[in-house]
Order: structure tokens, then C-alpha cells, then sequence
């Protein structure tokens, strides 16, 4: 952050976001039992990495039952 432009640029920034919070704050309360019903699912799926395929479930299992480990 040297030079006088990204100061102003920063501070320009950080007015905008106090402003757009402070106005729309009653916006997002009303829409937040919404976001979070929409993070289960997003989450769910980042979490799981997706539904394609489950056959690698159990293969390591098998190996050893047949190694007699």
C-alpha cells in the first residue's frame, strides 16, 4: 500500500461496506433462516465431495480378511 490511490481506494471500500451494512442490515436478518437452509446443502455437498461414487468402501477391508490380518 504504497501509493496515495490505494488509500483512497481502501478507504472509499470501507465507507461502502459500513454504508451497505448499516442500510441493509434489516435485508439480511430477514433473509438469514434462508441462508442457512441453503448452507445445509452446500455444505453437504463440499463435505462429501459429491454423491458419484462410493465402490472404494470396504476394499481395503477385504484385502486383509484375505491376507489373515
Amino acid at each position: 500500500m504504497k501509493s496515495r490511490t490505494v488509500w483512497v481506494f481502501a478507504a472509499f471500500a470501507l465507507i461502502a461496506a459500513y454504508l451497505l451494512t448499516s442500510e441493509h442490515q434489516a435485508h439480511f436478518i430477514q433473509a438469514l433462516p434462508y441462508l442457512l437452509l441453503l448452507v445445509c446443502p452446500v455444505l453437504h455437498l463440499f463435505m462429501h465431495g459429491g454423491h458419484g461414487s462410493h465402490s472404494g468402501h470396504g476394499h481395503r477391508h477385504d484385502a486383509e480378511k484375505e491376507d489373515g490380518k
